[in-house]
C-alpha cells in the first residue's frame, strides 16, 4: 500500500480548496472555518489551505484554528510562491500533505538541479505527502525536455501528481491524464487539479485517482465565491457513485 493510500481512507479522495477570501485576517479565518466545516460535513477527504486570496500568515492562522478542531478530514497546505514556508508550516502543524504547483519542467536545467536537491531535502524533513504539478496551469515550461521526461522526473519527486489543463475551472484533458499515466507507468497517483463537476466526475475519476476541487464548490462556481453546501453535496454524491462503479 502506498503512502497516498495510507493517508486517504476512501478511494479517489476529493481535496477541497480553502482560498482564504475575506476582508482582513479575522474574516479570512472565520470564512475558512465555515467552509472547512461545510466540506468536511459533506465527506470531502482533505482540505487544502491555500493563500490564493491571502498570504502565508493567513495560512498559519487558519491552520492553527483547523488543527484544533476535530473535522474528521485530512488537512493540507499550498503556500503559493513560497515552498520554504510551506515545508516550515508542515513541520509546525500536523498537516497530512503539501501541494506544490510545479515540481518539474518549470525551470531551465541550470536552475532545476539545485531546485531538485533543495526539494528532496525539505521533503525528507516532513512526514506529509507531497503532491506536485507538472505542466500545471499558469506555470511556465522552461526545461527544454519532452513532456514525458518532465512527468517521470516530477513523479520521482513527489507522492502524487496533480494534473490540470490551462486554466482554473477548465476541465482537465483526459488525454493529458492518459499521457501522464503512460509516462509514469502507474507508479504514482494522478489527481485531477481543475474542472471536476458532478457531470463529469464519473468519466474523470475513471481515469484518475482523486481530485482537487475549488471553484465548483463555490455558490457561483467562481473562485471569488463562497463555498455552497448544496454544491459540495451534489459533487460528493457523484463521487460516491463513481467510487462504487470503480
Amino acid at each position: 500500500m502506498s503512502r497516498f493510500d495510507e493517508t486517504f481512507i476512501n478511494p479517489k479522495p476529493i481535496l477541497g480548496m480553502l482560498h482564504l477570501a475575506g476582508e482582513g485576517p479575522t474574516a479570512k479565518r472565520v470564512q475558512a472555518e465555515e467552509e472547512a466545516r461545510i466540506m468536511a460535513g459533506e465527506g470531502v477527504d482533505g482540505l487544502v489551505v491555500e493563500n490564493y486570496f491571502g498570504d502565508a500568515e493567513d495560512v498559519e492562522r487558519v491552520l492553527e484554528r483547523l488543527c484544533g478542531l476535530d473535522l474528521g478530514t485530512r488537512i493540507g497546505i499550498n503556500v503559493l510562491r513560497d515552498n520554504v514556508r510551506a515545508f516550515a508550516l508542515a513541520r509546525q502543524f500536523p498537516v497530512s500533505f503539501i501541494q506544490i504547483d510545479s515540481v518539474a519542467g518549470h525551470l531551465p536545467l541550470e536552475e532545476d538541479t539545485p531546485f531538485a536537491a533543495d526539494l528532496a531535502a525539505r521533503r525528507d524533513s516532513v512526514s506529509a505527502l507531497l503532491l506536485g504539478g507538472v505542466r500545471f496551469k499558469y506555470q511556465p515550461v522552461l526545461s527544454g525536455r519532452p513532456e514525458e521526461d518532465d512527468v517521470r522526473i516530477g513523479a520521482s519527486r513527489c507522492d502524487g501528481l496533480v494534473v490540470t489543463s490551462d486554466a482554473t475551472g477548465q476541465p482537465t484533458d483526459m488525454d493529458k491524464v492518459t499521457r501522464f499515466r503512460t509516462a509514469t507507468g502507474g507508479t504514482v497517483p494522478l489527481l485531477i487539479g481543475a474542472g471536476l463537476t458532478e457531470t463529469n466526475a464519473a468519466e474523470q475519476l475513471a481515469h484518475a485517482d482523486g481530485a482537487v476541487v475549488g471553484s465548483w464548490f463555490k455558490h457561483d462556481h467562481k473562485d471569488t465565491g463562497r463555498v455552497e453546501a448544496t454544491h459540495v453535496a451534489r459533487l460528493m454524491r457523484a463521487v460516491r457513485e463513481a467510487r462504487h462503479a470503480a
